[in-house]
């Protein structure tokens, strides 16, 4: 799954002519944006792959591993594993520390503020195309969260 999922961004990537930029050029939240969304197609094509099951099993289970809860605590143990570079923390703390307009829903506050950190995180891995790392911590996160057994 890594290597097509890397190579489907890529393309898409040369395909729009878009380029990576720095985190400084994109606001903690703008990182938010575009970092949910990549985080979440790589959660559903994880999904995808574990075989046939109904849509909606499917939809429960991918928003089981992209709600806030699970992404702070994804992001807890990257950082108690002291695995994050110093630009994937100041990505981090760039979204975390965001005045964000929208409050948590099904989370506590802090919960969200850290979720919001991760997606940060993650759409700066996505945007600078560093693609491999950021499934590689995604690979580590649910592995942290008992989602995914360390031989797959």
């Amino acid at each position: 799954m890594e290597e097509s999922l890397k190579t489907i961004l890529e393309n898409f990537r040369t395909a729009f002519r878009i380029k990576g930029h720095e985190t400084g050029e994109y606001s903690g939240l703008q990182l938010a944006y575009i970092g949910d969304a990549a985080y979440e197609m790589v959660i559903r094509t994880y999904v995808m792959d574990q075989g046939n099951m109904q849509v909606e099993k499917m939809h429960k289970h991918t928003t089981s591993l992209v709600r806030a809860g699970a992404q702070a605590a994804m992001y807890h143990a990257m950082n108690d594993a002291d695995i994050l570079t110093a630009e994937e923390i100041r990505a981090y703390k760039l979204g975390r520390n965001s005045k964000s307009y929208t409050k948590a829903k099904n989370a506590t506050m802090t919960d969200y503020r850290t979720a919001t950190g991760f997606e940060a995180l993650m759409g700066w891995l996505y945007m600078t195309g560093h693609y491999s790392r950021m499934i590689e911590l995604i690979a580590f996160g649910l592995k942290a969260i008992g989602e995914l057994k360390e031989n797959e």
